[in-house]
């Protein structure tokens, strides 16, 4: 599990964007950041990351992955997948889709700042969407977690509140259902949910 991180009081775990090492691709295309590989970036089940695209090009492949896609900012991108094209900017919804169907990848106009969440599908259940301030979300996965853009406030049904700053992750492995509510920037933030399989 990644190790860069702080804990709050309540066990939720906040991971920066600035603290995590960023990978360049071996295209030359982009750059990634790994916010979490759990249970460890050995054998993830589960992989939340912020890549920035620099330059239009292939996604690699990931067969028995399934993957959600979000665009932070930027101006957007247009994923060719064999079925069609999907255009995705900072105002749409995570698109979901198979790993293994890896699309190609327009820049609509310079780089593009990227939220992707890949789960595999033979360890787990995931979901990723986008937060709205004021709307809380019930999940019954124990691994949960938020990602802000800005800095907001998270409210955890029976907890105190927590600052989030922005472009932070924060997560928990004990989730227990609670109604998880964010104050804050409306459109600036999104749920990430996993539930494994049992064993």
């Amino acid at each position: 599990m990644n190790t860069a991180h702080r804990t709050s009081p309540g066990a939720m775990r906040f991971v920066a964007l600035a603290d995590m090492p960023a990978t360049a691709w071996k295209n030359g295309g982009g750059l990634t950041r790994d916010l979490l590989a759990w249970p460890d970036a050995d054998a993830w089940q589960l992989r939340v990351s912020v890549a920035e695209v620099a330059r239009s090009g292939p996604f690699s492949a990931y067969p028995g992955v399934a993957r959600w896609f979000s665009v932070l900012q930027g101006a957007g991108v247009v994923l060719h997948f064999e079925g069609g094209s999907q255009t995705l900017t900072p105002d749409s919804p995570p698109l979901h889709f198979d790993g293994a169907d890896a699309p190609g990848c327009d820049l609509i106009v310079g780089p593009t700042l990227d939220l992707n969440l890949m789960a595999r599908q033979d360890a787990g259940r995931a979901e990723m969407a986008r937060a709205v301030a004021g709307r809380p979300w019930h999940s019954v996965a124990p691994l949960r977690a938020v990602f802000c853009l800005q800095a907001g406030v998270l409210q955890v049904a029976g907890q105190r509140p927590l600052a989030i700053p922005a472009h932070t992750l924060a997560f928990t492995e004990r989730a227990q259902g609670e109604a998880w509510q964010l104050a804050g920037h409306p459109n600036a933030a999104w749920w990430l949910a996993f539930e494994p399989h049992p064993r």
